[in-house]
Parts: structure tokens; sequence; C-alpha cells
């Protein structure tokens, strides 16, 4: 299943997409956040769903597209997680998984506008496969035990501000990822059952022109190791997300400019969907 929010900031419409139409999920749940994955919300949805008992959502296409998660508890980062990638940045393949977090508050819509922080000239993109948390993952024993905790799969756009990341930061990252509006999220978030998540390309372009193009196969650890070593030393909880790390082809290589006001950028996955964002200026509130 494809599992969406429509509608203005705020005030979304849980949805599910099912055989080419929309359908509205606000008989069924709240909202798609920690307690719809708590309570069975998949299981529920899919019940209604057989049961034909779901209203079709009138005018779906005109809505806005929200994140398709709301309220995740925390958002995980894995850093340098394809070697070219490492390489790229100048720095050799990790041995363990490198860690950092972003604020729950950088979460956007997949086509929401972005605003280049004050300050910045170094705001970069990068394409990454995000996993959604389904159940507590707390000690796991086994990295096969990994796949039951997962809720879904979704397509980010980790963006970081690279002088703040990397020349501001005293030794941690986050300081150049936790920028309003530096986790575009969507537009869906979809079942394990739907995508082979160790083989989905991954793409980005910037102003039509191709930027990365790689594959979760690459990835130096993959989905059920990350959720494994991660378990070890934090709680993950229903809602969370994951992101796993991006590929080569940012503008932290030197081979392309950093993003300005007026750029575009898209990100795809296959089977995850597709992200367009406008890259404007920052204003101060007046």
């Amino acid at each position: 299943m494809k599992f969406a929010r429509l509608g203005p900031l705020g005030h979304e419409i849980p949805v599910v997409q099912a055989e080419d139409r929309v359908f509205d999920l606000s008989s069924v749940t709240a909202d798609i956040d920690a307690s719809f994955w708590e309570s069975g919300g998949v299981a529920k949805v899919s019940a209604a769903l057989a049961d034909g008992t779901l209203p079709v959502l009138a005018d779906a296409e005109t809505l806005r597209v929200g994140a398709p998660i709301a309220k995740p508890g925390t958002i995980v980062c894995i850093g340098m997680n394809y070697a070219a990638h490492a390489a790229e940045s100048g720095s050799e393949p990790p041995s363990v998984p490198v860690l950092f977090f972003k604020a729950a508050n950088t979460i956007a819509g997949p086509n929401d506008t972005v605003t280049i922080p004050r300050g910045s000239e170094k705001t970069d993109w990068e394409v990454e496969l995000g996993i959604v948390i389904g159940r507590r993952a707390s000690y796991l024993d086994s990295v096969e035990q990994s796949l039951d905790h997962v809720a879904g799969f979704v397509l980010a756009n980790d963006l970081s501000e690279r002088a703040f990341q990397l020349e501001e930061s005293g030794g941690q990252w986050s300081k150049g990822k936790i920028a309003p509006g530096f986790s575009p999220l969507g537009p869906w978030v979809v079942t394990p059952d739907e995508v082979d998540h160790e083989n989905l390309r991954l793409r980005s372009w910037v102003n039509g022109e191709p930027r990365q193009d790689s594959s979760t196969a690459d990835l130096i650890f993959d989905v059920a190791h990350i959720i494994h070593h991660l378990s070890q030393y934090m709680v993950l909880d229903p809602g969370d997300v994951v992101l796993t790390g991006t590929p080569e082809g940012v503008a932290l290589s030197g081979r392309f400019p950093y993003l300005q006001p007026g750029d575009v950028v898209e990100l795809e996955i296959g089977g995850l969907g597709r992200q367009r964002q406008d890259v404007v200026a920052y204003e101060a509130a007046r």
C-alpha cells in the first residue's frame, strides 16, 4: 500500500492509494503517525479496502502533497553509506555506520519550496532511501529481526549546508542538516511488500541536469544492518524515520555548483515516487 497525506500544511488528510484511486482514511485514523503504526493501522486499512467502506477522496490530484508521515519522534541519519560518496567527501568508507540526527521540524512535503538558510553559500541536495519504523526496536538479537520492525519506505532529500556541517560544526554534522524544510519526504510511504528495498534506483537532477544515479544495492550498510545496529544504542519507536545515506553526485564533490535561488531540484526512487522543489532565497520575516 501507498500512504500519503494531502492538503494544506497542518491540515493534511491521511489517504491510501490503491487501484489507481485515492481513498480518505479519516474514518480509520486521525493521521499517519506513531499511533497509526502502533495500533495496527495497516491491517485496519487493508480490511476497510476489502470491505469497500473507504470513500474516494474527491479532487485528490489538486491537493498539496504533504510529508507522508506526521511528527516523527526522531529522524536518524546514516552518513557516508555509499563508498563513492565517501570518496567524493574526502573520506574512507566507514567501518561502522556514521550516525547523526535531524530535527523533526525539518520535515516538508515533497514539492514544497526549499529556502536557502540565511548566510548559506553551500546548500546541497542528497537523494536518500528513508525507512519508517513500524514497531519498537531495542536491543535486537539478530539482523534477521530487523525487517519485522519496518513499516515502509520513503523517498527523502537530506538537504545539507556544507559550511555549517563541516566548517562551523565543532565536529558534529547536525548543524548543517537542521534548517527549516531540510527534510522533504514523500510523496508516499510504501509498505515493504510493494518494493525491493535492496535494489532501488536513486536519481537526482538540478535544473534538469543529472546529478545522482545509483542503487540501494550499493549501500555499505543495508537496511537490516542499520536497524539492528541502531537498536544496540537507541530505541527506535513507531513513526521514527531513518535516512540511509546518499550516493555520489552532490555539490560537495566539487563537480557541481551549490544550490542558488531559482534552481529546481528533482529526486526519484523507483517505486517510491518523485519530488520537485523550487529553491528560493531566505527573506527575513516582516
